[in-house]
């Protein structure tokens, strides 16, 4: 396969809300696990304000390995987390149907599913990466997750729940 003429297409779903928020995306193989997280973030409405890994099994070993900000001050039964921006997506996504799991924001403990749907060739004069399609609004950042975000939903669905007005501010 060559990288440079290659695309994947993935979707991506955010794990225990229903319905599903999900986003289909198409990324350039060439792209590191950094340049994958950056496209999950803008498909998503994020900002990447927090940290984030992606645990996937090496086709190599068929270790599970964590990719992401590696940690200097991690402590000595932490697994290691192999930096993103050193490591393309290509080595470990070979075929249609390969899945990683994605966190973002450990503190609201943002699980996403991705699966690689389809490997393409690149349309000229394409820009990518392009989200290609998905289904609802994403969570506001430091919402406080799932339960945070199923709680802002029925504050914002009922003009009389008493922090409507400052919720919507």
């Amino acid at each position: 396969m060559n990288v440079k003429n290659t695309v994947y297409q993935f979707k991506v779903s955010l794990e225990g809300i229903m319905p599903l928020i999900w986003r289909r995306i198409e990324v350039p193989a060439s792209y590191s696990f950094w340049d994958l997280h950056v496209a999950i973030q803008d498909s998503m409405g994020w900002l990447d304000y927090h940290l984030h890994a992606f645990h996937i099994s090496n086709p190599d070993t068929g270790e599970v390995q964590e990719i992401g900000i590696p940690d200097d001050d991690r402590f000595e039964d932490d697994p290691v987390c192999l930096p993103g921006w050193e490591l393309p997506i290509s080595a470990y996504f070979r075929k249609e149907g390969d899945r990683a799991d994605y966190e973002y924001d450990f503190g609201d403990g943002w699980e996403h599913k991705i699966a690689l749907e389809k490997i393409l060739d690149k349309v000229p004069k394409t820009k990518y990466p392009k989200c290609s399609g998905g289904a609802r609004a994403c969570p506001p950042e430091d919402c406080g997750g799932i339960v945070g975000y199923e709680n802002l939903l029925e504050v914002i669905g009922d003009p009389s729940h008493e922090e409507y007005e400052s919720t919507m501010e």
